[in-house]
């Protein structure tokens, strides 16, 4: 395959951008190589600038739920930029997002816009903090909820694929606030509960992982976190940067039947656009200035073009439902494809999956937290990753991400890359 205009695109890129990306894991780093350079996508399918075609399994990261350059969308976002693109200002559409999302997901009373999903998780233990009158936060090892301060200790996703165990730039005191747990280790949670009493103000959970591959939690697990927090008036925050709208039209808490005190959103409620939200319940969200005294604010929150993308989407996941059960259909296909080809050839795996998001671990253990993941073999997988893209499929370029599916994918798309996995030499 040739990717000639990738490299002299990454090439200069290293001249005018720390590493030649904009976000760290794009860099190829941990799989090797030279990252490829997209020109467009359609549907299932991305397009780079030597014009190969790839199946795409990340669909920027989660939010392309319904393929890219969906129609009702692009059209959508046409129509709206001709009013103008920004007004700092409240617009009606802002209304009806929030009125939407509160329609489609449980335990949801007042939200909050945002522009990213960093921002929104920020702002979520800001909340938590200002409404309890604590400073300590209980985060899970190897999950990712953005790149704020108090996240970046023992996080996934980028971190955990350039190795990265501690960060420049994060203070000791936000350190010591930040406590870590293994995913799917209720005793140890309850354990720095009891050590640290009345001084927690949140745990934040991904309630189903997406950044140390796809990580399932283990029966009991999220009610133990549920039961812990209602008894300690610990507020509850599940990040749902990847798991709103594309597990079910409510998300996790729907799929899982666990409320949260409040839930965070990200690109998925702007169709892949920059945007994000908190929210919850009243009680808490009413401490968020101008209703309390918890400062929070941004220019382009709320922003018209993000928003009427994200309404767009959203509307189309709500009033046909059926997307998902069709979406939980082709990833067991994808599931069951490699799963038949790695037994054949007698290679130790696992595969974690949930919906339409998904991993493949090559070990013979269960993968039920960071340190499982790490333990398996990621140099197979990283050859694995190479000789995908070589056959035109784009998995994420790195063992510690969740795969996302979309709906615009065929069954022949699944043959094509089942195909492509077998003929792999492991």
């Amino acid at each position: 395959m040739n990717i000639q205009a990738s490299q002299q695109l990454f090439s200069r890129a290293q001249q005018s951008i720390p590493g030649g990306v904009n976000s760290p894991v794009r860099a190829f780093k941990s799989v090797g190589g030279t990252p490829i350079f997209i020109k467009s996508a359609k549907g299932a399918y991305l397009f780079d600038e030597d014009g190969n075609r790839y199946i795409d399994y990340i669909n920027s990261w989660g939010p392309m739920i319904l393929g890219h350059a969906f129609e009702p969308v692009v059209k959508a976002i046409q129509e709206k930029a001709a009013e103008s693109t920004s007004f700092g200002a409240p617009t009606e559409l802002e209304v009806n997002m929030a009125e939407l999302i509160k329609s489609m997901v449980p335990n949801v009373d007042l939200i909050r816009m945002v522009s990213s999903g960093t921002e929104a998780c920020m702002s979520a233990v800001r909340l938590a903090r200002g409404y309890t009158g604590r400073n300590k936060i209980i985060k899970f090892e190897g999950c990712y909820h953005g790149h704020a301060d108090c996240f970046l200790v023992k996080g996934g996703s980028g971190m955990a694929t350039l190795n990265i165990q501690t960060v420049p730039g994060v203070t000791g005191g936000v350190a010591n606030d930040t406590l870590t747990a293994p995913y799917n280790n209720l005793p140890a949670v309850e354990k720095l509960i009891e050590e640290n009493k009345e001084e927690i103000a949140c745990i934040i959970i991904e309630p189903v992982a997406g950044n140390m591959g796809c990580i399932l939690p283990q029966a009991g697990f999220l009610e133990g976190l549920r039961k812990l927090c209602k008894e300690e008036n610990i507020v509850f925050i599940f990040d749902e940067v990847m798991t709103g709208f594309r597990l079910a039209k409510g998300g996790a808490q729907e799929l899982l039947n666990i409320n949260a005190d409040l839930v965070t959103y990200g690109k998925v409620i702007g169709g892949g656009l920059p945007v994000g939200a908190f929210g919850g319940k009243k009680e808490i969200m009413e401490y968020i200035a101008p209703l309390g005294n918890v400062y929070q604010a941004g220019t382009l929150s709320g922003n018209p073009i993000a928003m009427i993308a994200g309404y767009t989407m959203l509307n189309e996941l709500k009033n046909d439902p059926s997307i998902y059960s069709t979406l939980d259909e082709k990833s067991m296909q994808l599931e069951k494809g490699m799963h038949e080809i790695l037994l054949n050839k007698k290679i130790p795996h696992r595969i974690n999956r949930i919906g339409s998001m998904m991993s493949l671990h090559f070990c013979d253990f269960e993968v039920i937290n960071f340190e499982t993941a790490s333990a398996a073999n990621i140099p197979l997988f990283n050859k694995l990753f190479h000789h995908l893209l070589e056959s035109g499929v784009y998995l994420p370029p790195s063992a510690y991400e969740s795969w996302f599916l979309s709906n615009a994918l065929t069954t022949g798309d699944i043959n094509d890359t089942s195909s492509a996995f077998d003929s792999f030499s492991f």
